[in-house]
């Protein structure tokens, strides 16, 4: 029997069908009572639809990091609209990163998953 195909998987086809190739940065995170923590990051040029949620949570589990979800922000060229060069890439993730640690709400305005591909979405908790 073929596994169902993830909500990522979807949300990758999809955003190949809607904008062509792009980068990808990813941040892995840890949920822990009322806070979400970045674990790791990366960054990955996203060229077609063949790339599957459970190829990439294997690549995640090989991180080290006992990760709850991940977030991937879309980046383009502003000049050709397909993926950003490695070095505006590594300065975008840096910078997103912190702004992700300053603000966590700002996972919605990305794709957020769980382990198992499915969205997530952070909402915000009155201090107790």
């Amino acid at each position: 029997m073929t596994p169902r195909p993830s909500l990522f998987d979807d949300w990758i086809r999809d955003e190949i069908s809607r904008i062509g190739a792009f980068t990808a940065l990813i941040v892995l995170v840890k949920i822990e009572d009322h806070t979400v923590r970045p674990l790791r990051s990366s960054h990955v040029h996203v060229m077609g639809s063949d790339l599957i949620w459970s190829d990439m949570a294997q690549l995640f589990d090989k991180a080290g990091a006992d990760w709850d979800g991940v977030l991937f922000s879309v980046r383009t060229d502003p000049d050709d609209n397909g993926p950003i060069a490695d070095s505006a890439a590594k300065i975008a993730l840096k910078d997103h990163v912190q702004s992700l640690i300053e603000d966590r709400t700002l996972l919605n305005a990305g794709h957020f998953f769980d382990r198992k591909g499915r969205r997530l979405r952070v909402d915000e908790v009155a201090a107790q």
